[in-house]
């Protein structure tokens, strides 16, 4: 009787051992993405990276993002170690989930076998290194909206050939720019993002990184510094980043370029 006993009370602490473990495992936060970004300004301008993660964390979608730039840097620059960049290590030491690659945006045009050249060889590194590659298609300057074709094609081609998704940045911001030339995507130089080009950006990347709509997003894009102080990435205002979200789930959020 009394070895029955012994029985059927470890069974009830067993039974309540493993549901308490299963609780905990279902309380647990998703995993965190971790995203490296490698490229130049056209990635640190108004602080990418940190508003990608930003818009992850208000939506319970953890990302980890860093970054690996230099003013002006291009692929080639960031694989021979110029500028103090130490891209190649810190690719091959960490263990990242997506590495993401922006070339200088001219390269596709003006030294188009370069760009496809050190493009595969950083392909060929973030897979070695148990990372996804992801291609960052930059955009065409303000004075010159039919330099997107051939950015673009640069990046598609270079896609192709190594079977590696493309963030059609380039693309969305052309679109935006015909839909809605009063929204100034650009910087005072023509070159770089404004405050809104930024956050049009990050949508997109959100869309890429996971799957979903950046319809809802917040209008307002903060984060909290070390001392519990908050900080604001951007302040866009509510019709203009309603308008950008929509225009990114509509280019993004279909079988071409949904995250699989």
């Amino acid at each position: 009787m009394m070895q029955f006993r012994y029985r059927q009370n470890l069974s009830v602490l067993l039974v309540f051992f493993f549901c308490l473990v299963a609780s905990r495992l279902d309380a647990q936060p998703k995993d965190t993405l971790r995203v490296l970004f490698v490229g130049n300004s056209y990635t640190y301008f108004w602080n990418l990276p940190q508003m990608v993660a930003a818009m992850g964390a208000s939506r319970d979608f953890p990302v980890m993002a860093r970054k690996s730039t230099a003013g002006g840097a291009s692929l080639r620059q960031h694989w021979d170690g110029e500028k103090g960049l130490k891209t190649r290590q810190l690719i091959t030491q960490s263990q990242w989930d997506v590495v993401v690659i922006q070339n200088h945006s001219l390269s596709s045009i003006d030294t188009p076998e370069e760009f496809l050249s050190y493009g595969q060889k950083f392909i060929d590194l973030i897979r070695e290194s148990g990372a996804r590659p992801m291609l960052y298609e930059t955009w065409a300057r303000a004075y010159n909206p039919l330099m997107q074709e051939k950015i673009s094609a640069g990046y598609s081609n270079l896609g192709k050939v190594s079977t590696t998704e493309v963030a059609p940045v380039g693309q969305v911001w052309a679109q935006v720019r015909s839909l809605r030339p009063d929204l100034e995507l650009f910087h005072d130089d023509g070159s770089h993002p404004s405050t809104a080009g930024t956050y049009l950006t990050a949508c997109v990347f959100y869309a890429m990184l996971t799957g979903e709509s950046p319809i809802g997003l917040a209008d307002r894009i903060k984060i909290t510094d070390k001392n519990g102080e908050e900080l604001y990435l951007a302040m866009m205002g509510k019709d203009n980043a309603e308008f950008l979200q929509t225009v990114v789930e509509a280019h993004i959020l279909n079988p071409e370029h949904i995250k699989k």
